[in-house]
């Protein structure tokens, strides 16, 4: 089903770069796009795109940290992405959750500086979680996946136009007190290049750029206007990052960010994924694991522009980590393996890790 899929989405792709027969057509209502600005217990305040911004400017501490608003690109009807999705959900909570309770405890520990009373860590650690406040850093999802109900509506969905109304209303958040430094906006397959588009129409609108886009398997763009320059792209914020796990099926093989991460090399799909939609969808699984505590150097990557020059190299390069904490100064296009199960990080290229283990069995 991978190979035949891609086959049929590179046909498609062709045929609209040649005769510019695909013109796009389709933008959703923004009181037909669900939103869900998800609470620190996971709960989910369910709105649309017409009114999230006063409901998210409603929610106690709202912006004040970071914020993270994701752009889905799939429907929620695939197994594969309903589960992508709900790892990454889960994943954000536990690290807003761990990041308020680390600042829970500085602050006691600050408090217990000025006073006599000797503190026992059982207590300190009990008290943490009974004056833990609202988590740090807010996470929205804007999930426009779930209105590409059909392949047409996929093929036929006006990027620039949906992406500068999603742009409008960051421009609303900004009004309303939440400054462009601290937003994050991720975007899922074709919402890749809505999120780029929604960066543009932020910076034409306020002459500033939005912190970080991040593109989760950037698509290929099947419909479009001759002449208009599309896409998710360096520029479109200040840092602009991209994992592609598709490359030569719904993926893009276009380089699309500041930095361009290519799991296992440009490929139909990395390991482990049935189809198109389980690959585009285990770009948001990688991040995902990134952004979990403990877990965030799991995806370490070299520069090389194929698999086979990265195992030509050993796997050796200058380090980069692949997913939420990456270093801002990286250029380029990077490869690294993955697991075709998770956990999908592999922590260390392939040599360490054989260098390692044979150490280890050596002592035993």
């Amino acid at each position: 089903p991978l190979e035949q899929g891609a086959k049929l989405i590179e046909k498609i792709y062709h045929v609209g770069q040649i005769k510019h027969d695909l013109t796009p057509s389709f933008v959703p209502s923004p009181s037909n796009v669900p939103v869900w600005i998800v609470k620190s217990n996971g709960q989910k305040v369910e709105c649309k795109l017409n009114n999230y911004v006063e409901m998210a400017k409603a929610q106690p501490g709202f912006g004040e940290d970071e914020v993270t608003i994701v752009l889905t690109g799939l429907p929620q009807s695939s197994p594969a992405q309903k589960k992508a999705m709900r790892k990454l959900i889960q994943a954000y909570v536990q690290k807003n959750n761990l990041q308020q309770l680390q600042k829970n405890a500085q602050e006691q520990q600050q408090q217990l500086k000025s006073s006599d009373y000797d503190y026992t860590s059982s207590e300190e650690a009990a008290d943490q979680w009974k004056s833990s406040k609202a988590a740090s850093g807010d996470l929205i999802i804007i999930d426009l996946g779930s209105t590409l109900t059909n392949f047409k509506r996929y093929a036929m969905l006006d990027v620039q136009n949906t992406g500068a109304m999603i742009g409008q209303t960051l421009i609303d958040l900004t009004n309303k007190g939440v400054p462009q430094e601290i937003i994050h906006l991720i975007g899922q397959g074709i919402s890749a290049h809505v999120a780029g588009a929604a960066g543009n129409k932020y910076t034409a609108q306020t002459g500033h750029k939005l912190r970080r886009i991040t593109g989760l398997d950037p698509a290929k763009v099947l419909s479009k206007r001759p002449q208009v320059l599309g896409g998710l792209s360096r520029g479109d914020a200040d840092f602009v990052d991209a994992i592609h796990t598709s490359t030569f099926a719904m993926g893009t093989p276009i380089r699309c960010g500041d930095v361009d991460f290519y799991p296992n090399g440009p490929s139909t799909g990395v390991p482990g994924s049935e189809n198109v939609i389980e690959a585009v969808a285990r770009a948001t699984r990688y991040f995902a694991e990134s952004v979990r505590p403990g877990s965030e150097r799991n995806f370490p990557a070299v520069p090389a522009n194929s698999l086979k020059q990265y195992k030509e190299q050993d796997g050796f390069g200058k380090r980069a980590y692949m997913g939420l904490q990456i270093d801002y100064d990286l250029r380029g296009d990077y490869i690294l393996e993955v697991n075709a199960k998770s956990p999908f990080g592999q922590r260390s290229p392939a040599h360490k890790q054989a260098a390692y283990h044979g150490m280890h069995h050596a002592q035993n």
